[in-house]
């Protein structure tokens, strides 16, 4: 990690950055702050094996990695959401019963890809980054992440089919 920046240095300039990041993906302004101080705890955990000469990837990267698995662990456990939460996910669903099929659809899409996969579908399709900033972020090449983004069309026009 670049030397000239301590771990309080990195939450001062980083911390909103990554909160932003972690609102955007949960929709959910208390579970994005704890992630948020979650990947903190991490880079000072590992704060003398981490290596990265752009910080701000390795958090942003830290970021959408720790908030997808809190997704799909939150999912796994058939943890209960609030009331106020369930309302407001009905609220805004216009069509309930299309949004439930489409989350099974992408459960069974993702289940057989790798999970640099959905990182990749994130950064691209929600975030909006184009395949060269993809493709940097995730340390892979653009012909490579290009590839990833085709099996994920074709496999899902494959589970549409079924």
């Amino acid at each position: 990690m670049d030397q000239t920046l301590n771990a309080e240095q990195l939450y001062i300039r980083y911390a909103p950055m990554v909160l932003r990041r972690c609102k955007r993906l949960l929709g959910d302004e208390s579970s994005a702050a704890d992630i948020a101080q979650e990947v903190f705890v991490k880079v000072w955990e590992k704060r003398n094996s981490l290596n990265a000469d752009y910080p701000s990837s390795l958090l942003w990267r830290m970021a959408t990695n720790m908030c997808l698995n809190y997704i799909r662990d939150r999912k796994r456990r058939g943890e209960n959401i609030s009331c106020d939460e369930m309302l407001t996910q009905i609220s805004c669903a216009e069509d309930i019963e299309n949004e439930a099929g489409n989350r099974d659809l992408l459960d069974r899409l993702f289940k057989k890809q790798p999970e640099s996969s959905r990182t990749i579908a994130v950064l691209h399709f929600i975030d909006g980054m184009t395949l060269e900033e993809v493709a940097k972020e995730v340390k892979m090449s653009v012909p490579g992440v290009r590839k990833r983004l085709r099996t994920l069309k074709s496999t899902l026009i494959e589970l549409e089919a079924l």
